[in-house]
């Protein structure tokens, strides 16, 4: 199979062609490792591969699952899997061998997905932007290489836009998947809490804010990816509610009319770009004309979204030092090895007790309660998914060493990126769609948040948006182009 047979088909297509045996699983594989060979050196986004273990897998025979046969790359983040070791991002947890497969690792194999290599992270999944210094530098944005593909997912939403595979695995834990999808002009979809897997290595992440995901250029191979993995595992802490249908099932119906709020700038008051304010009013002009109500918003203060990401830094920078505990066992170690943001994060979480800690994460819970409240009176809530298009490359460095500046002050991630981790502390499904284009042809998504427990509902919605809006001619110009757009 060429390149141009082998990116004009998503996963799903992908699969039908093995089913009917017009290609085989280890020709899929070797273009994969054609296009990675050609575009990585420019991109900077897949790492580990892991040839030998890919081949094993194909050779030992795969499973009869709906994507039988497809390329695939796991997030450098863990996800374990014995075969697939993980750097987490950092120089720290360089080549980590794991000693058990992840629950979400044998789903997917379940599925026949073929997995030959690892997705680039940044440092043990902090920030939105991919630039470890375990890689060598940063991972490109193929619509501007210049720019970040986002992060934490950045390795892995890199590789699906420029098409070295048609899906690939993330996580999100404050947008890790959604931030990435909307800067390389992807699907993303968060999913309610509790939907996919998290053991047996934990019982939740980040409070319970992190989850699994998928970046994809389609949207039914993210619907199927999630359709695969979705339920709880074993002693699992958290379920999320029955799902009343499948997402693939929910994507051939159309939705319901439902009560849409957009808000043009932030949750909490500043201005976003031009460019993502212009996104979400043309959407919301969009949801109008297929028979939504739509109306203005403007969130109140009380939902006082700067406290939770105050609270949010205090549980992740805890969870970072546990992690840097959890491998050099609390003894010294040479802090070269670590960015200057996981090192502040050392540094803050020391200053931190139990009693800080817990009040985090009951602020975390109660402004989840405060913005489910605000879905009394709406079923969507539209804004964009980051405040400005990707960023250059050094504008949000994890060279950084005040970890709390980083997170929370002036020019930080929560000035670019203030949606996205709302939904992580509420626990609402959330997606970034490709719905926008600067007029320099960067992607600017468009997010949606509804009710917990509502995600299929949101999955007809992207169907019918995707219908009315199509976004693969502009991913299809991108690979028309090689998979790197030309400035």
């Amino acid at each position: 199979m060429n390149r141009d047979e082998y990116v004009a088909h998503d996963a799903t297509a992908l699969a039908g062609l093995v089913a009917k045996g017009e290609v085989s699983p280890a020709e899929l594989l070797e273009a994969a490792l054609s296009q990675t060979e050609r575009l990585n050196p420019a991109l900077n986004a897949v790492t580990m591969i892991a040839e030998s273990a890919a081949r094993n897998a194909i050779d030992g025979g795969l499973p009869d699952g709906p994507f039988e046969g497809v390329p695939f790359i796991l997030k450098d983040l863990k996800a374990e899997a014995r075969a697939y070791p993980t750097n987490n991002g950092s120089k720290l947890f360089a080549g980590h061998e794991w000693a058990y497969e992840s629950e979400m690792f044998e789903r997917l194999q379940r599925a026949g997905l073929v997995t030959f290599a690892r997705g680039t992270s940044p440092e043990l999944g902090v920030g939105p932007v991919t630039e470890a210094q375990v890689y060598g530098g940063p991972t490109c944005n193929p619509w501007d290489l210049s720019r970040t593909s986002g992060g934490s997912s950045g390795g892995s939403a890199a590789a699906v836009a420029a098409g070295i595979v048609p899906a690939a695995h993330g996580s999100d834990g404050g947008g890790s998947v959604r931030i990435p999808a909307a800067s390389c002009g992807l699907v993303g979809f968060k999913p309610t809490r509790g939907l996919f897997p998290a053991g047996p290595g934990s019982g939740e992440g980040w409070a319970g804010m992190a989850i699994d995901g998928f970046l994809t250029r389609s949207l039914r191979d993210n619907l199927a990816l999630m359709d695969a993995c979705a339920g709880a595992d074993l002693g699992a802490p958290y379920h999320a509610p029955p799902l009343p249908e499948s997402f693939t099932q929910a994507a051939a119906r159309a939705p319901r009319r439902l009560r849409v709020r957009y808000v043009e700038g932030t949750l909490h008051g500043p201005a976003t770009h031009p460019d993502c304010r212009e996104a979400v009013l043309k959407t919301a002009s969009l949801l109008e004309d297929l028979g939504h109500h739509v109306e203005p918003y403007t969130p109140p203060a009380a939902l006082d979204l700067p406290a939770m990401m105050r609270a949010w830094t205090v549980t992740v920078a805890c969870g970072t030092a546990l992690a840097v505990r959890s491998r050099t066992g609390g003894a010294p170690f040479d802090e070269r090895l670590v960015e200057g943001v996981t090192r502040g994060a050392m540094e803050y979480a020391k200053s931190l007790n139990g009693m800080d800690y817990l009040a985090a994460v009951n602020e975390i819970h109660a402004f989840g309660r405060r913005l489910a409240a605000e879905f009394l009176e709406c079923d969507l809530l539209l804004t964009t998914t980051l405040a400005a298009p990707p960023c250059r490359h050094g504008a949000l460095s994890p060279d950084q060493e005040d970890f709390v500046a980083y997170r929370n002050g002036p020019g930080s991630c929560f000035e670019y990126s203030p949606f996205t981790a709302a939904f992580n502390a509420s626990g609402q499904p959330a997606m970034s769609l490709p719905l926008h284009w600067s007029e320099d042809d960067l992607p600017v998504g468009v997010h949606f948040a509804m009710k917990s427990g509502q995600d299929t509902e949101l999955a007809a919605l992207a169907a019918e948006l995707e219908a009315a809006a199509n976004w693969a001619p502009m991913q299809n110009k991108l690979l028309a182009a090689g998979g790197i757009w030309p400035r």
